[in-house]
């Protein structure tokens, strides 16, 4: 809470010293607040303000709690309701809503690098020429988290004996206790532009939400192990670029599916998608 009070501080000096009009903001609670605080109007932009895929608000996250009933105009994809956002106490005509993911504005254009992914694989001696797995651990720390789930961990050792896989973990949070536990994983620590490493990988899990909609859109088989299902999640499983579980068994027959190919995401309907960035800034401007 003092942190909190003296980044509002330290963004209140911050407005003041550039005459800051308007605060654009991804639904951060301290630029909501400061710029309530002092009439500016707030731009907000959130895609996933309850931990669910239906309306139920007892999973509204603390963030969207504390932002969207402040915001001026509140953005959003087309998979979140409209109904969610007027029940933070919004109006209809405050509502702002684009029809892509978001992930889609920084991967429209990408070009995949297959030198970049061959020199990872040399550096940390893995054999590509194995069914390979990229993890992502969910961010079980968050606010919308409400536990550590055991069963991707449990099922890490069986898949890698069963598969004869190659097991590439990206640390969450702190990756020494991954390396003691996995010792058959590569456990990555440094930083490295993931989108070439999911390209190529045979299949992606993954226990958040950004990254496995980059693996959908790249066209790996994903499979998300995230604790609870948002609006594009649900999406995405309904649109078949992905599948979720929170089972170790199930789990394990969806990485068989993956290894035989037959866990194939449906693409087609990503890359129809248009990302109007212009309309966005009018919104704003106007």
């Amino acid at each position: 809470m003092k942190a909190s009070l003296h980044r509002q501080s330290e963004l209140i000096n911050a407005i003041k010293k550039h005459n800051v009009r308007k605060v654009i903001s991804g639904s951060v609670v301290d630029a909501a607040r400061v710029a309530f605080g002092l009439g500016l109007p707030v731009y907000n932009f959130y895609d996933i303000p309850l931990s669910d895929y239906k309306t139920n608000f007892k999973r509204a996250l603390p963030q969207a709690r504390l932002t969207i009933p402040l915001s001026t105009k509140m953005f959003k994809p087309f998979v979140v309701p409209d109904e969610v956002i007027l029940r933070f106490g919004l109006e209809k005509d405050q509502i702002v809503e684009y029809n892509f993911i978001d992930p889609l504005i920084w991967l429209k254009d990408f070009k995949f690098n297959e030198k970049y992914v061959k020199e990872f694989y040399e550096k940390y001696g893995i054999d590509r020429r194995k069914f390979t797995i990229l993890i992502r651990e969910e961010e079980y720390k968050a606010s919308y988290v409400n536990k550590k789930y055991p069963f991707l961990y449990e099922a890490l050792p069986i898949i890698y004996k069963k598969f004869d896989a190659n097991i590439i973990i990206i640390p969450r949070y702190e990756s020494d206790y991954l390396k003691r536990e996995f010792p058959f994983a590569y456990v990555i620590d440094e930083k490295m532009i993931l989108q070439h490493l999911l390209k190529d990988v045979d299949l992606f899990i993954g226990g958040g939400g950004t990254i496995n909609t980059e693996a959908c859109f790249l066209g790996t088989p994903t499979i998300s192990t995230r604790s609870f299902i948002s609006h594009y999640d649900k999406w995405q499983i309904d649109n078949n670029l992905m599948v979720w579980t929170n089972d170790k068994k199930e789990l394990l027959n969806f990485v068989e599916m993956a290894k035989n190919k037959k866990l194939i995401p449906n693409t087609d309907i990503l890359k129809s998608m248009e990302v109007n960035i212009d309309d966005i800034i009018e919104e704003i401007l106007m």
